[in-house]
């Protein structure tokens, strides 16, 4: 989900406002709860004093929000969202090409 959502905003040539979309609550909480600035904050160390998860992924990230205003929405998944059960179509046919 964090290579996903780098990815698009990556796509973008300038600033600007987005709608993000997705059934990962690991990526929108982190972004909205402020999860994410405070691992960072910690040196990606998460509350618990465990050591968060993909740091260099999250340092992406997180300076793709500096450039783009991101406005974050939950889906829950594998449910009767078509465009949200349409990117999960596509993104298990991306990846079995990697098997």
């Amino acid at each position: 989900e964090l290579t996903a959502v780098i990815s698009a905003l990556s796509l973008l040539k300038e600033p600007c406002q987005v709608e993000l979309y997705s059934d990962s609550k690991y990526v929108i909480d982190a972004l909205e709860k402020g999860w994410a600035w405070g691992w960072k904050k910690r040196g990606w160390v998460k509350s618990d004093k465990k050591p968060a998860l993909n740091p260099d992924l999250w340092e992406q990230l997180l300076a793709l929000t500096q450039v783009h205003k991101l406005t974050c929405h939950w889906v829950k998944g594998h449910a009767e969202n078509p465009y949200n059960n349409r990117c999960d179509q596509l993104a298990v046919a991306e990846s079995r090409k990697f098997k």
